[in-house]
């Protein structure tokens, strides 16, 4: 062991065990999962096309919609296909450098789409607070650099992760309990002082996360107050109706999100393994499963694109 110790002992691979003391029910397990990736990657390529071909979508709330579709798709299509590989094939080795790469992406659009659906709550603050400048301060090139902006921060807050985690010794095996390669489930197989990661990991999520939802908190209370102060009830009706999608949006994502990192710190003894590491799943599958559909059913402009798109050639429709 003190030859461990004294240099960083690298495997060439790790085992992604899956879901721990439910691998007889794999199978089982997959099946919701394999079918919510293929709404996502459906639902949200739809989102894609449909916000590219309509010049009615031609508008910042969606331009940011169809990023946020982007975000989720490649976020899924990170981790779905390796895990389905896990469940139906047993295939549960990654290389060394595969999982950081992996954990590298998987955090990264994490943090892209926290940041995405910071710009949404800030969109639909400058449409509802004001509503006569909203193109004219929503320009492409300002939406643009806002998109840019947000991929840079993710990009340069989440490398040195695997920077961090590539240090550390691994002569405790290479069995991580998971499905994917998380940064603090592959930091925990390290025999090697973590605590470094563990900060870290804090520091990220309180710049990202906790900056983001103060963002979108102070844009919620201002569009509350400006919309409390309209005369019109259909006014007031109206202007709510189009923060409701993205308030549902924001319940889908940070809710899992919030469960996977506070048990990953401070749950691991009193919930159990296999509910977390679902969890941790499920806070990776069910906003892009959902997204297009809250933004679907929630949202009429949307709604009549879609029916325009499908029966448009059938109905006459112009």
């Amino acid at each position: 062991m003190s030859g461990a110790n004294s240099s960083s002992v690298t495997p060439e691979f790790f085992i992604l065990n899956g879901v721990p003391g439910l691998e007889d029910a794999h199978v089982w397990i997959s099946l919701p999962f394999c079918f919510m990736y293929m709404i996502a990657v459906v639902g949200n390529c739809g989102l894609i096309y449909l916000i590219g071909h309509e010049e009615a979508l031609h508008r910042p709330m969606y331009y940011f919609l169809a990023l946020l579709s982007f975000t989720d798709v490649t976020l899924c299509t990170t981790t779905v296909p390796n895990m389905l590989c896990i469940f139906w094939f047993n295939f549960k080795k990654i290389g060394f450098n595969s999982c950081l790469v992996q954990m590298f992406f998987v955090h990264m659009l994490t943090g892209m789409e926290s940041g995405v659906l910071m710009l949404m709550a800030l969109d639909r603050y400058v449409a509802i607070c004001y509503p006569l400048r909203y193109t004219t301060i929503l320009t492409n090139p300002v939406i643009a650099k806002a998109g840019l902006v947000t991929f840079l921060r993710s990009v340069m807050l989440i490398f040195p992760f695997t920077l961090l985690t590539k240090r550390l010794p691994y002569c405790r095996g290479s069995l991580i309990p998971h499905t994917y390669c998380d940064h603090m489930s592959v930091a925990k197989v390290s025999c090697g002082n973590a605590k470094v990661n563990a900060i870290y990991g804090l520091m990220v999520a309180l710049l990202i996360g906790v900056f983001d939802i103060c963002c979108i908190s102070v844009s919620y209370t201002m569009i509350l107050r400006a919309v409390v102060s309209l005369s019109s009830a259909d006014a007031r009706h109206k202007a709510f109706s189009t923060c409701t999608s993205h308030i549902c949006a924001i319940v889908i994502t940070y809710v899992p999100a919030f469960f996977t990192f506070f048990t990953h710190r401070f749950g691991g003894h009193t919930i159990p393994h296999h509910v977390h590491i679902i969890v941790a799943n499920l806070y990776l599958l069910l906003p892009p499963t959902m997204n297009p559909i809250v933004y679907g059913v929630k949202t009429k402009q949307i709604r009549e694109s879609v029916i325009k798109f499908l029966l448009g050639d059938k109905m006459g429709i112009t």
